[in-house]
């Protein structure tokens, strides 16, 4: 917590503090509910939900303290939020996504509540090829394990398609909210 407090407070210092929040982390371990580490899910939870939350509540406590009311939060969740994957070694990360799909919406409300103009969006990718399995996996050969989602599937999505989707949600009027953006491989079935 103390690391994002920070951050805010650079932020704050050196440009005034930030109209646009996107939270982009995220962590997941081969590890089950029946048989995994409590360090692994406390972990997990740490930074997929509980540092989204941390990070969500700085920049609407910024946003505030300068009287700015139009700010943009995006969740960068995943598909993982929405169904349940079939992959055991992926249920404390599943489970995690899940909360973060609540969270986002339970915010939403809140600022809806508050009279807020802030939007916050969340946005599902499926698989994209970035060097998200090789740290799951432990991997030395991030490049090659980037390669690899090829193997997996057809045509995966690429980083890009997921940041024009940030621009697309940042390029909306201010009565246009975007909730909820889904995005998977055309070849993706769930």
């Amino acid at each position: 917590e103390e690391d994002i407090l920070n951050v805010f407070e650079v932020a704050k210092k050196q440009f005034g503090g930030v109209d646009v929040c996107i939270n982009n982390a995220g962590l997941g371990y081969s590890s089950t509910v029946l048989e995994g580490t409590t360090s692994d899910w406390k972990s997990t939870l740490d930074v997929n939900v509980l540092g989204v939350c941390i990070c969500t509540r700085e920049f609407v406590k910024q946003m505030r303290e300068r009287g700015v009311d139009d700010g943009h939060i995006f969740v960068l969740n995943s598909i993982s939020g929405h169904v349940v994957i079939h992959d055991n070694a992926s249920s404390m990360y599943t489970i995690s996504k899940h909360a973060v799909t609540c969270m986002v919406e339970c915010v939403r409300r809140e600022l809806r509540e508050k009279k807020s103009a802030i939007k916050i969006t969340s946005i599902s990718p499926g698989i994209v090829r970035t060097e998200f399995k090789a740290r799951k996996y432990k991997l030395e050969d991030v490049e090659q394990s980037k390669k690899d989602y090829d193997k997996i599937l057809k045509d995966p999505l690429e980083v890009e398609d997921i940041s024009s989707a940030v621009v697309y949600a940042l390029s909306t009027p201010p009565r246009m909210d975007i909730n909820e953006v889904i995005i998977r491989p055309t070849h993706q079935v769930l």
